[in-house]
């Protein structure tokens, strides 16, 4: 019998308790062992203040699972990869695409293993949109994506901060499955970024994508809206449409309803990442990663009214 992945857990946030707790604690062949958080502790694991002391006193650790805001997420992935451990990067994976690259070479040097974890790729309905689309030519796609930033990132000033992303931190789950589904490379053609005069970093944004044979994709990423939340890409084909909906957790052909599997985004992630590690793979897709950041260099930016959490 293999021996459980031994797993040390940097940031213990949101995501860190509502997510990655429960999910590993449902992975075969995952074992949470330890927990780095300057202002939080993990019930039943070993708790440390940063990953220095926690690689300091756990030098059996195999992995650790980076959950900390993205602009401090390169020097902890940096100091457990040159410990020798796999690492596996919570969305976005860096603050910046050359971060990014930089641990991909790191990786590579040290033997190990290293995961960008999209976590809206392993929705339900993903694998079943891309199998429908890949015998079909794409005319159009329209992304519609707007949440509460007040309910999903209460109190979370990072997310405002330059590296922070603002709406693209939920706008970049969109973009995954969008570059997970369609077969060919997506363009930025232009954007337009709502950011608030208090601000580093857009509450709204609109992207002018196509593909790389010209069909369009129109993006609309909004942090503002309350009541029914919207998660949603709609496609046209040379044969049908698609409605992918619900985060990628349900999914309609030409109107019809389809049958979608129940495994949850983040165990189906940690059971990825095991495979990764037993079999020697890294798994860093860089594409939504490098659509942000052309929206950030070719959008024009439009200041509008301070936000208030």
């Amino acid at each position: 019998m293999t021996a459980a992945l031994r797993i040390g857990l940097v940031g213990f946030g949101k995501i860190a308790r509502d997510q990655h707790l429960p999910a590993i604690a449902r992975t075969e062949g995952a074992e949470l062992v330890a927990v780095a958080s300057r202002h939080s502790q993990a019930p039943g694991v070993a708790n440390y203040p940063d990953i220095e002391a926690m690689l300091a006193a756990e030098p059996g650790l195999d992995a650790i699972a980076m959950c900390q805001p993205p602009q401090a997420r390169y020097e902890a992935a940096r100091a457990a990869l040159a410990a020798g451990k796999h690492v596996f990067l919570e969305k976005p994976p860096g603050a910046t695409v050359s971060e990014v690259e930089a641990l991909i070479g790191q990786a590579r040097a040290q033997g190990v293993t290293l995961f960008a974890s999209w976590h809206s790729r392993h929705a339900p309905a993903v694998a079943a949109a891309r199998a429908w689309l890949e015998a079909r030519t794409l005319r159009k796609a329209t992304i519609t994506w707007k949440e509460d930033v007040r309910h999903w990132h209460p109190g979370q000033t990072w997310i405002w901060q330059a590296g922070g992303f603002g709406v693209f931190d939920p706008g970049i789950n969109a973009l995954s499955i969008l570059t997970e589904i369609v077969r060919e490379p997506v363009l930025v053609a232009g954007a337009d970024l709502e950011t608030p005069s208090n601000c580093a970093a857009p509450i709204a944004a609109r992207l002018a994508l196509r593909t790389a044979t010209g069909a369009p994709i129109e993006a609309e990423f909004d942090f503002r809206q309350t009541g029914p939340q919207s998660w949603d890409i709609a496609i046209e084909t040379d044969s049908g449409q698609m409605l992918l909906a619900e985060g990628g957790g349900k999914l309609a052909i030409d109107g019809a309803a389809q049958p979608t599997p129940s495994e949850g985004e983040y165990p189906a992630m940690y059971r990825h990442f095991v495979e990764l590690v037993r079999s020697g793979r890294s798994d860093v897709d860089l594409a939504p990663l490098r659509l942000v950041a052309d929206a950030f260099l070719c959008g024009r930016v439009r200041s509008t009214e301070p936000f208030e959490d």
